[in-house]
């Protein structure tokens, strides 16, 4: 058995789990509007409890009707018990262990409505002279019955366990740090004060779970970016006296939503990975408690070592079994290297979650999240030759996707390597993974059979000689090169070469253009250009930027000194300074070096989609080829068009 304190059983309470892996709560988006369970949602627990993992915890469960907003499961009433029971059920028949989150989300619930807002404090509302106030005593008593109602439900509903969630800014939290608790009533002040609320809820929680029935506790090891906040000694004090009230696991967690700290609970590539596992140490021995390590954990020997070190009992792997729901199969049996690993892009959980525009979550490298019945791979009865031009993220995702159906897929490559974009995307500051996530599709493009030709760009002489079935476009996209004179001089580049490594720009740079691949090609050159400008014709920059990964972004840029002009229109490039135009006025930049970091526009593949057309070859364009937008684009469209071939 490979990994083998990873995958150590562990026993707590009456509770016994096959492994240390945990299926963390996160939210999909799959409940809609009335808050049940669904099929949907169903689907996609079952497939982590079939990949293998040890716990399969529910996204947040709402205690409180009125405060739980739409898209949420609810909790608070009989009526989702049936539901909620089917879910176990299914977890349980898949060999799995089934866990739910009790939530109340206090402030963040404003994000989804505007009623039903349950605070610690007086808040006032910033630009507004509205001051939502705080919890009253009829309320608090009324939320600390609604949490042991909410456990007996779940008891009800056949879960193995309970996580009461106390981090994150949510109402539990927001009694217990200083930084949002300013009441001077019984419920304030002291430390022991602020964790009334908390400790209440706890005994609420135990006295209506059986004895042997584990209760587990999301918290922050400290707060972030808050003026007199949780410090960790705070935290361990705190959970001395939730383990007297029944709390026998600390899941350790870390920032807050009213702050830049977001960035902490779904981390992007951008932080370390296991950057807040020191912390569940140190808790871990002050406390003598279990804990469990939380924060950019994606690969087994990382979660075998956090074990065998004894710096957590369990680890988090949250975002991984979104991208592999094999991942803990997969590990067990040593076959690590067809694990499909998240690389940290936010993409398709944080910022489709966010998004008003995406139904649920989805993943860049797992186009099947949330669509696992929709998307299982059906073995074609019809075989077909399929040419795939371009082997970007969009190629290689569609021919693996072909092969695994059983149709015979060629991926040609233009350029002498595969990856395209993101492998591109992989040289820019801390996103390395991006680029060893694109050489391991290629991998498993070789190890699934597709035949690869490299340097073999697709024309229609080459279309001829293979005369295939059918033709996906997967060509990517290029460089914009906008129309600015002065543009061809030899002191300007673009920002492909910047970080393909074929050229350089030193001492004063200016970049044009604001928003991901400019910033990142200003910071890539921090090291070495004296000063550096971005220009961008926007209000701001990073505007297409997820909001976690804008953070991260924005504080390396600050932290490099480098220089943004927002809406400013470049007018002119000399050969020792910019012109900009900004408030209708003509400002010259001095510098010595020009990136153009513009976008990228499709390539064109008139000769090909004409040789189709004039053949009676069926076509597709996918990805960037299609319109230069983000890789999760690619990957959806590429798997999209697989199965319907």
């Amino acid at each position: 058995m490979a990994f083998s304190d990873l995958f150590n059983p562990i026993q707590i309470r009456g509770m016994e789990l096959k492994n240390r892996v945990i299926f963390p709560a996160m939210g999909t988006k799959i409940p809609g509007e009335e808050k049940y369970v669904t099929q949907q949602l169903i689907d996609y627990h079952v497939a982590r409890a079939l990949g293998g993992n040890g716990l399969n915890f529910t996204e947040v469960c709402g205690v409180h009707g009125p405060s739980t907003p739409k898209g949420f499961l609810g909790i608070y009433d009989d009526k989702y018990i049936p539901g909620l029971k089917k879910l176990t059920d299914a977890i349980h028949h898949a060999g799995g262990k089934a866990g739910v989150q009790l939530w109340q989300g206090g402030f963040a619930v404003a994000s989804f409505q505007k009623t039903g807002i349950i605070l610690s404090s007086d808040t006032p509302i910033h630009g507004t002279d509205i001051v939502i106030p705080g919890a009253s005593i009829e309320i608090i008593k009324e939320i600390v019955q609604s949490f042991g109602e909410a456990a007996k439900r779940a008891v009800q509903a056949g879960f193995d366990c309970i996580e009461f969630h106390a981090g994150h800014n949510y109402l539990p939290h927001s009694f217990l740090s200083s930084a949002f608790n300013k009441r001077t009533d019984k419920y304030g002040g002291s430390l022991e004060n602020r964790a009334r609320f908390l400790i209440e809820c706890i005994e609420s929680i135990r006295t209506n779970i059986p004895e042997d029935m584990p209760l587990f506790m999301r918290i922050v090891a400290h707060d972030d970016y808050l003026d007199n906040g949780l410090t960790i000694e705070n935290t361990i004090e705190f959970c001395k006296l939730a383990q007297k009230a029944g709390v026998d696991v600390l899941d350790v967690s870390r920032g807050n939503f009213s702050s830049a700290a977001i960035k902490y609970e779904v981390p992007p590539v951008d932080l370390p990975k296991g950057f807040n596992v020191a912390n569940a140490k140190r808790i871990k021995k002050e406390t003598g408690m279990l804990t469990i390590a939380v924060g950019r954990i994606n690969d087994p020997a990382q979660a075998n070592e956090i074990i065998s070190k004894g710096e957590a009992d369990m680890v988090v792997i949250g975002r991984g079994q979104l991208a592999d729901p094999e991942f803990c199969n997969k590990a067990f049996t040593g076959n690590v290297d067809s694990i499909v690993k998240c690389v940290g892009c936010n993409q398709g959980c944080f910022d489709a979650y966010v998004s008003p525009e995406m139904p649920h979550i989805t993943c860049l490298r797992n186009p099947a999240l949330c669509k696992e019945t929709e998307f299982a791979i059906i073995k074609t009865n019809n075989p077909k030759k399929v040419l795939i031009a371009g082997g970007g993220v969009a190629g290689l995702e569609a021919a693996i996707t072909l092969k695994r159906r059983g149709h015979n897929p060629i991926l040609c490559e233009a350029s002498n390597a595969l990856g395209g974009q993101f492998s591109l995307a992989g040289e820019a500051p801390r996103k390395e993974e991006l680029k060893e996530a694109a050489i391991a599709m290629g991998e498993m493009a070789k190890m699934e059979g597709v035949e690869i030709k490299i340097s073999t760009p697709v024309t229609p002489e080459l279309i001829k000689e293979i005369n295939p079935d059918e033709v996906i476009i997967a060509i990517g996209s290029e460089p914009m090169n906008p129309n600015i004179p002065g543009r061809d001089l030899s002191h300007v580049t673009n920002s492909h070469d910047i970080l393909e490594g074929n050229t350089t720009a030193k001492d004063n740079v200016v970049v044009i253009g604001g928003g991901l691949v400019g910033l990142e090609v200003a910071e890539y050159l921090a090291e070495t250009a004296s000063k550096i400008t971005v220009i961008e014709m926007l209000d701001e920059v990073a505007r297409d930027l997820g909001q976690l990964r804008k953070i991260c972004v924005m504080e390396n840029i600050y932290k490099h000194n480098i220089d943004t002009i927002t809406n400013a229109k470049c007018a002119e490039i000399k050969e020792n300074a910019v012109v900009i135009e900004k408030n209708n006025e003509l400002q010259e930049i001095l510098c010595d070096s020009v990136v153009i970091a513009t976008g990228s526009k499709s390539r064109t593949s008139h000769d090909i989609t004409a040789y189709c057309d004039n053949n009676d070859i069926p076509h597709y364009t996918i990805g960037d080829a299609l319109r230069a937008r983000r890789a999760l684009n690619a990957t959806a469209e590429a798997v999209d068009v697989a199965r319907k071939i």
